[in-house]
């Protein structure tokens, strides 16, 4: 019997590329050419950052030069969709963020691309915290309880800015009210840009927003931060108390990100894209300058992403389908 096994694996060694399996051919090769990265939203946002960030290091380990492109629209649908629809064979990567791979699928009523299905998730890159806060000039509460009471007393004052129907800081709003038994109004912006400078102004009292785009109102006091949205506090205000230690237990809301590629990649070719991405972490540099947008540097395996990818699209599923919202 062995020596029949050593004869197989000898002669399966001398085999000649024809018969040898594609996908490991596939995965040999790769890359082979220059890799696209498609970054589904405008430049100088998070997203677009985080995928400049990864770049460099990617192109060194690779050995190919990477080429970011902004494909924006649809609340992130097209970039999307032309990753759904490119080749599976990973040149084509694209920046997958939460709202086109868990909110628009409850969102729109036909999405052009299944996130589930159409995607073999990478890995999970971002966990962005959210902080509710208030222009202070506006609202006088200092915290939680003082907030709703606040919210509860005088509804007709209450309402919050968003970057648009179905993004995190929507969701998060929607989820808040939920919890807190609010019934502040939702006030969608077209970007979070213009939702930020109008709660900085004060015309809009409330927002949950990501952290890092907040951060520099916070340190310059015309911000007040309440609490924030993640399970755990952020390191960039370690001192401000999360929701859940503040009175609303369970509650747990981030804004998301990874790295997904065409369905039917292969295996070995997700793998090496996820070993990239987290040999980019190990770097301390990287990571720092990661951290400083407001997030940790995640990482993980396919599986942990596409687990998340799955939980997520029910469980915001259910908060879009609460709030009424909807992109048609």
């Amino acid at each position: 019997m062995l020596k029949k096994t050593l004869l197989a694996l000898a002669c399966a060694a001398t085999l000649p590329a024809a018969m040898m399996p594609a996908a490991a051919i596939a995965a040999d090769a790769y890359p082979s050419r220059p890799i696209r990265f498609i970054v589904p939203y405008p430049p100088g946002g998070p997203t677009d950052l985080m995928a400049r960030l990864l770049q460099v290091s990617m192109q060194k380990q690779l050995g190919v030069s990477v080429v970011v492109e902004n494909k924006a629209g649809a609340g992130g649908n097209i970039g999307s969709d032309q990753v759904a629809k490119s080749e599976p064979d990973g040149h084509t990567l694209l920046l997958a963020a939460s709202g086109p791979m868990a909110v628009n699928p409850t969102l729109y009523k036909a999405l052009p691309f299944n996130p589930v299905k159409d995607f073999a998730p990478v890995v999970q890159i971002s966990a962005f915290p959210m902080v509710l806060e208030v222009n202070p000039n506006v609202v006088k509460a200092t915290d939680l309880k003082s907030f709703i009471a606040a919210a509860k007393a005088r509804p007709e004052l209450f309402s919050f800015a968003s970057a648009g129907s179905g993004t995190p800081q929507h969701l998060a709003g929607e989820m808040f009210n939920r919890a807190a038994g609010t019934t502040m109004q939702h006030i969608p912006y077209k970007g979070a840009g213009p939702a930020l400078n109008d709660l900085v102004g004060g015309q809009v009292p409330v927002m949950l927003d990501i952290v890092g785009s907040s951060l520099q109102y916070i340190k310059a006091g015309r911000l007040r931060p309440i609490a924030v949205t993640t399970a755990q506090r952020s390191a960039a205000l370690p001192d401000v108390p999360t929701l859940a230690e503040s009175g609303l237990p369970g509650f747990d809301m981030s804004g998301w990100h990874g790295i997904a590629v065409a369905a039917g990649t292969p295996r070995p070719i997700v793998d090496r894209l996820n070993q990239v991405v987290n040999t980019a972490f190990a770097d301390p540099e990287l990571r720092a300058r990661w951290e400083a947008l407001g997030t940790p540097a995640v990482g993980g395996t396919p599986e942990q992403f596409e687990k998340l990818i799955r939980s997520e699209n029910i469980r915001l599923g259910d908060v879009v389908k609460a709030s009424g919202a909807t992109a048609d």
